[in-house]
């Protein structure tokens, strides 16, 4: 399945998140989107990564912007990393890896020599209309939530 390209409508799709939330592109429209993809929860690169979209979560809403994390744990698993972090912000959860594959975020990686299939830490912002705006992909996470923060304000 090939990504979605910026400048197209997202298709249609429908996740679970935590607090009982279901995530869909019309359940979307109106607002612009922030989804951040990361590998797993409870992993340093992946809670200072929340933690930083927690931080700028108000200037995210001051801008219409909601912000979704999606990874492959469990919604068990998101709703206690969530409140352990006090993410004000749902977390997705991919199990079958609909919504990474729908965005092409799962790559091979290597780790300690060993390779596997994982999530490539990534994030997209869609706008009011549903409309892929921008993408990240390799996201380091420093300074980068700084990055998409930015990027929302010019929309």
């Amino acid at each position: 399945m090939s990504s979605i390209e910026v400048g197209s409508v997202i298709p249609p799709f429908e996740s679970l998140a935590t607090n009982d939330t279901t995530v869909s592109p019309s359940t979307l429209l109106g607002k612009n989107v922030v989804i951040y993809f990361y590998p797993k929860d409870n992993t340093p690169g992946c809670t200072t990564e929340g933690q930083d979209f927690r931080d700028h979560a108000e200037q995210f809403s001051a801008a219409n912007t909601v912000i979704f994390g999606v990874s492959r744990d469990s919604l068990k698993v998101h709703t206690n990393f969530k409140n352990k972090h006090e993410f004000p912000f749902e977390l997705i959860s991919d199990p079958d890896e609909t919504l990474c594959k729908l965005f092409d975020v799962i790559k091979l990686k290597k780790l300690y020599g060993k390779e596997y299939m994982g999530i490539e830490r990534s994030t997209f912002l869609i706008d009011a209309k549903g409309v892929l705006q921008k993408e990240w992909r390799k996201v380091k996470v420093k300074g980068h939530v700084e990055e998409v923060l930015a990027s929302v304000q010019e929309l």
